[in-house]
């Protein structure tokens, strides 16, 4: 037997352990907030096997609960085992290409890393946050920067829950042929927006950072007030050319 396991989990050490990294992966992907049930569902674990491996996780401090209790985050012993392979530095030169671009348009700018699956913010804008929660890293099918990587995946429904896509405002895109749709005029424009779909009064724009190969490797994201989304878009040119010369710096 296992010590330290539940006792129902000490029964089966290797789907324990398989069951616990794949809890802790769906969190690292999705970002904070996921809750129990999510996880329960989307893992296809029995609801008592999937709060006793969370329990353990959130004991060992490889989980955190959220500050509101309804979700958990990834805690400080996973932190350093994800860290260094999940949030990459940003190298000063192309931090300054970044303030250069914030300095030209009245706009947040973040910079995202992208993995095969996954998103991660690596530069917020310091004067306007994301905020806690990371929702352009949990919601793809709402945010700017995710529907770039869905829209460069293969099987962009496989990088999604399953089941039906989750309504965040009333503009949120949760048809399955609408949001193809989308995708494919990201895919062909190389662009992506948002206009009230993540937050109803927040509006986004991406833009791809691409390596010598094409690999989608990081983006540029300018938001702000949905009132002044014709504005936000009339930048794009500038987000452009801040990503050409972030490439070689980022790639």
């Amino acid at each position: 037997m296992t010590a330290g396991w539940p006792r129902s989990a000490a029964k089966r050490p290797q789907g324990a352990v398989s069951s616990a990294l794949e809890i802790l992966a769906m969190i690292a992907r999705c970002g904070p907030g996921v809750t129990a049930r999510e996880i329960a569902t989307q893992l296809g674990l029995p609801p008592a096997t999937a709060y006793r491996l969370i329990n353990h996780l959130v004991g060992e401090e490889y989980l955190v609960r959220m500050p509101d209790l309804r979700g958990f985050a990834i805690g400080r012993r996973a932190e350093q085992l994800l860290s260094p392979v999940a949030a990459p530095l940003v190298p000063l030169v192309a931090r300054e290409v970044i303030a250069g671009l914030r300095a030209q348009v009245r706009f947040a700018v973040h910079v995202v890393r992208y993995t095969p699956t996954a998103l991660r913010p690596v530069d917020t804008d310091p004067d306007h946050p994301l905020g806690p929660d990371q929702r352009i890293a949990r919601y793809l099918h709402a945010a700017a920067a995710g529907k770039l990587l869905l829209a460069d995946a293969d099987r962009w429904r496989e990088l999604l829950p399953p089941g039906p896509l989750k309504r965040l405002t009333a503009g949120t895109l949760t048809g399955a042929g609408e949001l193809a749709a989308d995708l494919a005029r990201v895919r062909a424009e190389q662009v992506a927006y948002q206009e009230g779909e993540l937050r109803p009064e927040v509006a986004c724009m991406a833009v791809p950072i691409r390596s010598t190969t094409g690999a989608l490797a990081a983006g540029i994201v300018l938001s702000g007030p949905c009132e002044r989304a014709p504005a936000l878009r009339r930048h794009l040119d500038q987000a452009r050319s801040c990503a050409e010369r972030l490439a070689p710096l980022l790639t």
